[in-house]
């Protein structure tokens, strides 16, 4: 799951910062709270690449998610995008969940240590 959901984060790293310079070029919203806003996004998108595997880690990346949707009032094109990572991020932790699994019960049938 870990990969999975990293790889996500790690493209909505790159999306946000492409958002940013879209939303720069809007006269009602200040380059310096553009910057910020997509700073502290971008860091998150990192931070929680680290701490996914830890209790809520998921749920923060849902939080993320739902941020990134709600972006779409500023940059309208973030409405769409955003859905499409929130399908993503589902996708990341429902099919890494199940890979997870699939490793934990091979690794017991060769007799090794979780590899989970």
């Amino acid at each position: 799951m870990r990969t999975l959901c990293a790889s996500t984060l790690i493209s909505e790293f790159l999306v946000i910062g492409f958002a940013g310079l879209v939303a720069m070029k809007d006269p009602d919203l200040a380059v310096g709270t553009v910057w910020t806003v997509c700073g502290i996004a971008m860091f998150l998108c990192v931070a929680l690449c680290g701490v996914i595997a830890r209790p809520g880690g998921v749920v923060l990346g849902w939080a993320l998610q739902i941020a990134l949707i709600a972006s779409g009032f500023f940059v309208p094109t973030m409405f769409v995008l955003g859905a499409l990572f929130a399908v993503l991020w589902w996708a990341s932790v429902h099919y890494g969940r199940k890979i997870d699994e699939a490793k934990a019960r091979a690794a017991a049938r060769a007799g090794q240590p979780d590899a989970a």
